[in-house]
């Protein structure tokens, strides 16, 4: 069986400090949560905040093990959380040893005019994967 890698690394401005301090709160707490669970929600990637205490942008990156879909989730979740609205993507590699490296994508997109100041949210099936906020 092959020992497959993927790797990424990105920014994400969620537009002011507070923000930033909220969803690397946010980022921690779930960690803690994390720490005894058989199957962890936020594994796979590490989160830093960028140019402290005065930024807004967020550094995601890979750990050992990336996982592309911890990072969906957690953004998803901040997006929920704090309100975030536009477009937001990044590209990943799959890896293997001694191997091409295969690419993929993912982006957020903006789903049309919020209804009632709240903001739906949902995962498209194409390929990549599209997901949609705002």
């Amino acid at each position: 069986m092959a020992d497959y890698f993927t790797h990424f690394s990105c920014l994400l401005d969620v537009g002011t400090p507070d923000k930033a301090a909220r969803a690397l709160a946010l980022f921690q707490s779930l960690r803690e949560a994390d720490q005894n669970a058989d199957d962890p929600e936020i594994a796979g990637f590490d989160l830093v905040r960028q140019d402290a205490p005065e930024g807004s942008a967020l550094w995601i990156h890979d750990d050992d093990h990336g996982d592309v879909e911890a990072v969906i989730r957690f953004v998803l979740r901040l997006a929920e959380e704090l309100d975030l609205t536009g477009l937001w993507g990044f590209q990943y590699a799959l890896c293997r040893i001694r191997h091409k490296a295969y690419y993929a994508g993912i982006r957020i997109m903006p789903h049309g005019p919020p209804v009632d100041e709240k903001h739906r949210l949902g995962i498209l099936p194409d390929q990549p994967k599209i997901i949609r906020c705002g």
